[in-house]
């Protein structure tokens, strides 16, 4: 009785320590609710406890991920960029003497490597290395060893007549990650080269892109390269996720064709509606043009199902970028009609439900830009968007690059570079809340060589050097030509 008494009489914990050991014990509880059966056995959670540091603190999304850069021109380069925003240690592995080709393609300023390259190198690091050299094939077998993931976008075949097969790989780690941007997936056309233009083409986008009467046309966003470049980002990222499970790495190919196809499936959903009628909500509908046995062109016709059109604002057609898109949702129909002006066209059968519209867009669409010319397009915008209609300004590059809160955001930002001086380029278009993303400036042409071969390889000095003595990590020497 007396030792009750006695545990009753201690003195309380501080309200901090004791919300202290609650929060630990909140956590345990946690981690036993995780358990789960395995072979008839309950295994417990190998999940951490929630982390103490505030949001944004705790390091970046990909901190301890390493991966070997492959590649060049942009497919390649996007994805492994991305992986560096969100903390990856990417190592760049680059021709000595001449790099990525992007280093010397659409020079600006002399003695500096190009806007191309730099905007597509952020937080990587340099090394160079003859790949057909003794000693830079064992450099290479190291960094194989010490990294997670090996990105390539060579031509089809190249990485093996390197020596660098995925048996080779896997057997010196069986954990890589091999990750392949190819123009096309296995077929007939596997073995082909292909570019950002070919891949829209290929992949169904320039088919469906410009106007009826008018040749397919390419778009300016580059969805070949850039948009493969994202889903490998993607697939790599669920084969490390994988990887904590099975222990193994695998092979991740995204195809160009694959990549635009999947950004252009609203149309091949349409090419399968033409076998049931007409795409009703194609503005060839409403003037009477019958459909072909394919998905035509359609201009600026909304790929939603809603009417829209690019139309002109005050300042157009001499300015080039004073348009804004207009949609005409049948939700906001009426707000549409008392913002130009048309009040009858509410309840006039001719105009008050969506299919009676349809064979007017052409003349509902002249009367709404008669308004819209009025105004500019940012007026257009903050009166339309007051009443939820959807529009959209036509922003040029330069509005885009002079735009504060995309500064703000960080999805534009200025970089500071040694050779290049300040220059602005975009920054991770994917915003999270407890990985913050920085952007640093791309790297010089090996600039990082010393330092990988020491930190990351563990070679000591002597050997470092012995290596780059060797000549496996820089050009070969120019023969002087005869006087």
């Amino acid at each position: 009785m007396a030792k009750k008494v006695a545990k009753k009489s201690k003195a309380k914990k501080p309200a901090k320590a004791r919300s202290r050991s609650a929060s630990k014990r909140s956590s345990a509880k946690v981690v036993k609710l995780k358990a789960a059966k395995k072979n008839g056995k309950t295994v417990k959670s190998t999940l951490p406890p929630p982390s103490r540091k505030p949001f944004g603190q705790a390091g970046k999304a990909l901190d301890g991920v390493r991966i070997l850069d492959f590649t060049h021109v942009q497919s390649g380069p996007t994805c492994t960029q991305l992986l560096a925003w969100f903390g990856a240690d990417v190592i760049k592995v680059e021709r000595p003497g001449v790099g990525d080709i992007t280093r010397g393609q659409l020079v600006d300023m002399k003695g500096a490597d190009s806007l191309y390259f730099t905007m597509l190198n952020h937080n990587k690091r340099s090394i160079t290395i003859d790949s057909k050299h003794p000693e830079g094939k064992r450099v290479l077998n190291e960094l194989i060893k010490k990294c997670d993931v090996l990105v390539e976008n060579f031509a089809p075949g190249a990485l093996d007549r390197m020596g660098l097969t995925w048996e080779h790989i896997h057997k010196l780690n069986p954990r890589m990650i091999v990750a392949s941007v190819k123009g096309f997936g296995p077929g007939p056309y596997e073995d082909c080269k292909v570019y950002e233009n070919v891949a829209q083409c290929a992949g169904g986008s320039a088919s469906t892109t410009g106007f009826r009467d008018g040749p397919p046309l390419v778009t300016g966003a580059q969805i070949g390269d850039s948009g493969t470049g994202l889903h490998l980002a993607l697939g790599i990222v669920s084969a490390l996720y994988q990887r904590t499970r099975t222990g193994r790495g695998q092979k991740v190919l995204c195809a160009m064709q694959d990549g635009v196809l999947n950004l252009a499936r609203v149309k091949l959903r349409d090419q399968q509606r033409l076998k049931h009628g007409p795409l009703t909500e194609y503005s060839q509908y409403g003037e009477g043009i019958p459909f072909g046995d394919s998905v035509p062109r359609a201009g600026n016709d909304s790929g939603g199902g809603q009417p829209g059109r690019i139309l002109k604002c005050k300042g157009a057609p001499e300015d080039p970028n004073a348009y804004i898109y207009f949609i005409t949702q049948a939700p906001v129909w009426g707000p549409i009609c008392d913002l130009i002006g048309e009040p009858s066209w509410k309840t006039d059968p001719e105009y008050a439900s969506p299919r009676a519209r349809l064979p007017k867009l052409n003349q509902i669409f002249a009367r709404i830009e008669q308004w819209t010319m009025t105004k500019t397009k940012f007026e257009v915008m903050n009166l339309c968007n007051a009443v939820d209609i959807p529009v959209g300004p036509i922003l040029s590059m330069k509005e885009i690059a002079e735009e504060k809160s995309l500064r703000d955001t960080g999805t534009v930002v200025e970089v500071d570079h040694p050779v290049r001086g300040k220059y602005l380029t975009v920054g991770n278009p994917i915003k999270m809340s407890d990985s913050i993303s920085e952007v640093k400036r791309s790297p010089l042409l090996g600039e990082h060589t010393d330092e990988i071969l020491t930190k990351v390889l563990g070679f000591d000095k002597k050997e470092a050097a012995k290596i780059k003595t060797s000549g496996a990590l820089s050009a070969p020497a120019k023969e002087d030509k005869a006087a």
